[in-house]
């Protein structure tokens, strides 16, 4: 069920302290944590507490939530002193699209030239 955690995601289980992570903000709703596979200087995870498998899925169930998530990221952005130079927030949803935990989350990159396309 949506939102309620789910026993084999690794992304809920970062929020229950069952899997440590290098959490960097958490908030009432959010956690925001370092990518064990960093794609630039700046790469942290921001996902919500509560299970929704993609930021679809995220966005049609809890407008508030998704929106506490994009704030976060922006949060991290400041925090990381990537916010002036510019930063990506990049949501891979599916599994052709890159996505490969499907615990939605949004990943703050920075710290170097990201061009567009990416890849």
């Amino acid at each position: 069920m949506a939102g309620e955690p789910q026993a084999d995601c690794l992304f809920c289980k970062i929020v229950t302290g069952e899997v440590p992570a290098t959490v960097v903000r958490e908030t009432e709703t959010t956690v925001a944590f370092r990518d064990i596979n960093p794609q630039a200087p700046t790469h942290v995870l921001v996902i919500p507490k509560a299970h929704h498998a993609d930021a679809a899925a995220l966005a049609a169930a809890d407008p508030q939530l998704t929106a506490d998530v994009l704030r976060e990221a922006g949060e991290v952005a400041a925090q990381e002193k990537v916010a002036d130079h510019g930063y990506r927030i990049v949501f891979n949803t599916g599994s052709g699209a890159g996505q490969t935990v499907f615990h939605a989350h949004a990943h703050v990159l920075g710290g170097r030239g990201l061009q567009w396309p990416p890849g």
